[in-house]
């Protein structure tokens, strides 16, 4: 599972990404198969026993020809042709389609900030559910990402994540102070740069093989998304019945160490992240595909803001 969207990379991929590509056929025993002309013969994918042929020059590869025919660049690397004629998905349609749906969700959270104050709990509220509920649709739906239900996510995102960051102002940098802190003092500020620099840690630590995913690591990682997953839920009900603050362990120790937990989770989640974006682009994945990508890797970077808002929070109470 790990993060619920992109979750489903490596199925998609063993199943060729049908429902993606318009004249998408399901390869036998592996990842979509190209053609190449210039030999004549299929290139073998992930599905060929040992992820792929030996002696290919590569090692763990997705995309892997048979002994003496050399690797297509163009597969390797991504930016080639999907397999129905259509271009295959680069790591730069990941980055803009996610610069993108940033945009948008900045655009749902000014109007959300300012909001708040009077209509917090209705702004956030409808957030939180037309979220969750997008998550859960995907989580259970085979049909590709269109680019309308990824706006959509990050409007509810958006949101979602302005009111609760302006009650978070309201609570931490106004009410306790009585004035208003300088930038860098806010909460919401060192939210986001601690969730920057996170994110830039977890993609040098990824990068540099520091961190490796293997399918041991995938596992773990997913048994404790879910874990957590079934926890905030109970969490979020026993908050609103009770009016505890936080919710379990409040700002206690408990509490701060649960929110320790999920930040260190959260950060770890993004590693799976990195690794399926790459699966997707070295199995050749349709441009189309980069929605479903951007998508889920913006899910995971909102969840590790609001856990870090969370953990700031709970060190700034009494």
């Amino acid at each position: 599972m790990s993060n619920p969207i992109l979750g489903r990379v490596e199925q998609d991929a063993r199943n060729g990404y049908v429902g993606f590509r318009d004249h998408a056929q399901t390869p036998q025993g592996g990842y979509q198969q190209t053609q190449t002309p210039q030999y004549g013969g299929p290139q073998q994918g992930y599905g060929q026993q040992g992820y792929g042929q030996q002696g290919s020059g590569q090692q763990g590869g997705y995309q892997q020809t048979q002994p003496g025919f050399p690797q297509d660049p163009t597969v390797q690397h991504g930016g080639g042709w999907g397999g129905d004629g259509g271009r295959s998905v680069t790591i730069d349609d990941v980055i803009m389609k996610t610069a993108a749906l940033f945009a948008v969700m900045l655009a749902a959270a000014v109007p959300a900030w300012f909001l708040a104050p009077t209509l917090g709990l209705a702004v956030w509220g409808v957030g939180l559910v037309g979220g969750l509920g997008i998550t859960l649709y995907l989580m259970f739906s085979k049909k590709p990402v269109s680019p309308a239900l990824a706006v959509a996510y990050a409007v509810f995102q958006g949101l979602f994540v302005g009111a609760i960051s302006r009650s978070y102002h309201e609570v931490f940098d106004v009410a306790v102070t009585g004035q208003t802190l300088p930038i860098f003092q806010s909460i919401v500020v060192q939210a986001v740069l601690a969730t920057l620099c996170v994110f830039g840690a977890m993609l040098f630590l990824y990068k540099s093989g520091i961190v490796k995913v293997t399918q041991k690591f995938r596992a773990v990682v997913s048994m404790m998304v879910l874990g957590y997953f079934v926890f905030a839920l109970i969490n979020l009900a026993y908050a609103m019945i009770t009016s505890t603050p936080f919710g379990i362990g409040g700002s206690g120790m408990l509490g701060i160490g649960i929110s320790i937990f999920a930040v260190g989770l959260a950060s770890v989640t993004l590693a799976l992240d990195f690794d399926n974006i790459d699966t997707a682009i070295r199995t050749n994945a349709p441009e189309s595909y980069s929605w479903t990508l951007a998508l889920g890797l913006v899910a995971t970077l909102v969840w590790l803001y609001l856990e870090i808002l969370r953990l700031l929070g709970r060190l700034r109470s009494e």
